[in-house]
């Protein structure tokens, strides 16, 4: 497949695997975490969003709009092509185009353009979601294309897919740093939409072909924070043979996003402050694993 959905590239990245590296978000996820600081990534078509406190009341959108889908009073989705050509001629920024198809020859070119930053740090690309696996044979033909550039290309997932879907995508990665959000499946079901079994029996998988694996667990006060569940990751990852675990503590920075979608942000959970974030590495180190925090 040449052609994907995207809603973001985020270059100069730190966190998402070794060196400075672009990240490249696919849109399009089988899980509804209740966290979720991409809400915009969950469904794969291209979303648009009206802001209507930025409207300066032009017109410029309706007349820029070639399905008629817009006109003084309403906006018919029914009609709307999601082509962007409003979003275009919007000149306060009041429509916003969540998602784009591109191909693999337009990512390309997005990432050539930092590839001073890899050689020097040593990094390369991303492939995020979402979750990539959604567009697997798509991730599977730009890893493949970013490989014969001598490009560096690690996969974020969850590993909700099946296996063999997994097996092909991560035979095209360096690296795979996949989410653990919590060992009991029905805790996990509940905030995230999906069991766990797949994904832990995926991981394990996983690790039988020796692909190099960090764990990445985002911290979400209150929910997966208790120490047992943390002491499980840890038995977990040493089952797994993962010595590398990273801690991800929890922010609300996707909060707005929410209302921009027009969705309730119903996420009770705190942010855990500096004395739980070092409980709980301590935990994992007293297990002989390595830990950062942030990524």
């Amino acid at each position: 497949m040449d052609k994907g959905t995207v809603f973001n590239i985020q270059r100069y990245s730190l966190h998402d695997g070794p060196g400075i590296r672009t990240v490249i978000f696919f849109k399009g996820c089988p899980l509804n975490c209740e966290w979720c600081s991409n809400p915009e990534s969950i469904d794969i078509k291209p979303h648009l969003t009206f802001t209507p406190e930025k409207c300066l009341g032009c017109g410029r959108c309706i007349a820029a709009c070639p399905a008629g889908a817009r006109s003084a009073e309403s906006y018919n989705s029914d009609r709307c092509l999601l082509c962007g050509e409003c979003v275009e001629a919007c000149p306060s920024e009041a429509l916003e185009m969540l998602g784009k198809v591109m191909s693999v020859s337009e990512l390309l070119e997005e990432v050539e353009k930092d590839r001073m930053f890899y050689e020097s740090s040593g990094g390369g690309v991303t492939i995020s979601g979402g979750e990539a696996l959604v567009q697997w044979k798509f991730a599977v033909n730009l890893m493949r294309e970013l490989h014969k550039r001598y490009l560096d290309v690690v996969l974020e997932t969850t590993g909700f897919a099946p296996w063999e879907t997994v097996k092909r995508v991560i035979k095209e990665c360096d690296l795979v740093l996949y989410d653990l959000k919590h060992m009991d499946s029905e805790i996990h079901r509940k905030y995230t939409g999906v069991p766990n079994e797949l994904i832990l029996r995926n991981a394990l998988k996983i690790a039988e072909t020796e692909k190099n694996m960090i764990f990445r667990v985002p911290l979400i006060g209150g929910i997966n924070t208790d120490e047992d569940n943390v002491s499980a990751i840890a038995r977990f990852s040493l089952k797994a043979g993962v010595k590398v675990v990273h801690l991800l503590p929890y922010h609300r920075f996707g909060e707005s996003k929410y209302k921009k979608l027009k969705k309730e942000y119903s996420c009770g959970a705190f942010t855990p402050d500096d004395k739980m974030i070092n409980d709980l590495k301590g935990i994992l180190e007293s297990f002989d694993i390595d830990v950062r925090i942030g990524g």
